[in-house]
Order: structure tokens, then C-alpha cells, then sequence
């Protein structure tokens, strides 16, 4: 991975990309419920292409990405509550997956949403280190609040989709399978996927940066001794009434 030019893998993995996405195009098992879970998923991939050249994310970070985007491919083509995947490891193994870990319902959307956090988490940790310059404690915590808000934010626009579609396609985008838990599952499982990847990046950081304990501690120091809200205000109001 190293010897290859940054670019050129970030090409390979769009290609590749494009590739999945257009056979599992092909026949999905419901193409109005395709559509729907592709409109964000193909939002991403234009945002992504259009500030690749202002912002170029490291290889781990497009990885990531890229695995989180082909799963969410599988989900969009069978519809998240209907993956078949008991029956892929029953003709692997003559065995029931469901089965051996005890569920009770098809889980491929919890995964999904729990890999949701475990692999996007450190993209956005990458975003937030480059672009707002956070450092130590806020460089773990920003990413894992805003994987718990956009994957809040993911289950209101699901909602609010199903209203506006309504009838049996709604319900499909919904998946709920009749679990009126679903979406603070969802959440909490993005959540500890978030909690995961940032364990495990403090972790490295902790055995590689040498300065990783003074970098803590200096991102929980208070920098502005006044408070701001009214007293800011007034500042403000004072400058502009004497320029």
C-alpha cells in the first residue's frame, strides 16, 4: 500500500467501487427501496470525489470508508431487513448463524450501523485533526459525538422518508421488523463502533506519540480565563459602539 501512489489507490478503490455498485444494481429486491438507500450513499461518494484534491484523507481513512460504503451496497440491493445472510453461512457451514449467537431477527442493519461508527469514526477524526486543528482529548471525543449525532440525525431523515413514502416502501426503508427499540439500538451500536475505533487509535497513539500525555492534558487546559456569553457580549457592544 505504501508503494503506491496515493492517488492512484484512491483510483483503484473508486473503480472497484463502481464495479460492486453496478452489479449489485443489477435486479435488486426491491428497486424503489435501492433508490432510496442510494441517495445518500451516492451524495457521499460525490462529496468525497469533489474534495479528494482539497482535502485528500489518508489510505486507513478511504479503506475504511470504502468497506463501510460496499456493505451498505449489500444492504440497498437485498433491502437492510432481508440480506440473506443465514442462508450464505448455512450453505457454507449446514449451520444456522442466527442460531449459534442466539438472534432472533435478521441483524445485517445492526451490523451495519455498528460498523457505521467502527469505520467511519476515524475518517472523521482525520477531517476534524486537519481541518479544526483538535487536539488530544477533542480529537477522540469530536469524532465519537458526531458519529452519535449524524447517526441520530440518519434516523430522523429515515423516519421522516418512511412518512413521505408511507405504505410497505416506507416500512422497507424503515426495518424496523417490528422492534419499536430499533432506532435507539441503531444508534447506541454506531456509538460503540465510534468508542471502539477510538479506543484502539488512543491505544496505538499511546504505545507510538511520544508526547500523546502532555497533548491530553493541554487540550483540557482552559485557555480563556473570561467567560463569554453576556460578558462577551458586552465587549462586543462596547467595540462596536466605539468605532
Amino acid at each position: 500500500m505504501r508503494s503506491l501512489p496515493h492517488r492512484k489507490y484512491l483510483l483503484i478503490l473508486s473503480l472497484v467501487f463502481a464495479v460492486w455498485w453496478a452489479l449489485l444494481a443489477i435486479r435488486p429486491s426491491d428497486r424503489h427501496v435501492w433508490m432510496v438507500e442510494n441517495a445518500l450513499a451516492l451524495a457521499a461518494a460525490a462529496f468525497l470525489v469533489g474534495t479528494h484534491k482539497k482535502l485528500l484523507l489518508s489510505r486507513v481513512s478511504y479503506t475504511l470508508i470504502f468497506v463501510f460504503m460496499c456493505l451498505h451496497q449489500v444492504g440497498a440491493h437485498y433491502s437492510y431487513a432481508e440480506v440473506p445472510y443465514d442462508a450464505w453461512f448455512q450453505s457454507l457451514t449446514g449451520r444456522s448463524f442466527d442460531g449459534l449467537v442466539g438472534w432472533e431477527r435478521n441483524n445485517f442493519d445492526r451490523v451495519v450501523h455498528f460498523s457505521y461508527g467502527l469505520l467511519l469514526a476515524y475518517p472523521i477524526r482525520e477531517v476534524f485533526l486537519r481541518i479544526a486543528s483538535v487536539r488530544g482529548f477533542w480529537g477522540y471525543f469530536l469524532p465519537l459525538d458526531l458519529t452519535l449525532s449524524t447517526s441520530a440525525l440518519y434516523e430522523l431523515i429515515e423516519w421522516g422518508a418512511a412518512l413521505v413514502v408511507g405504505g410497505d416502501l416506507g416500512q422497507a426503508y424503515l426495518g424496523t421488523q417490528g422492534d419499536e427499540w430499533d432506532a435507539h439500538k441503531d444508534m447506541a451500536l454506531a456509538a460503540l463502533g465510534a468508542l471502539i475505533s477510538m479506543c484502539i487509535t488512543a491505544g496505538i497513539n499511546i504505545y507510538l506519540q511520544r508526547d500523546f500525555a502532555r497533548e491530553w492534558a493541554e487540550s483540557l487546559r482552559v485557555h480563556g480565563r473570561k467567560p463569554l456569553g453576556e460578558v462577551a457580549i458586552k465587549e462586543m457592544l462596547d467595540q462596536k459602539g466605539s468605532a
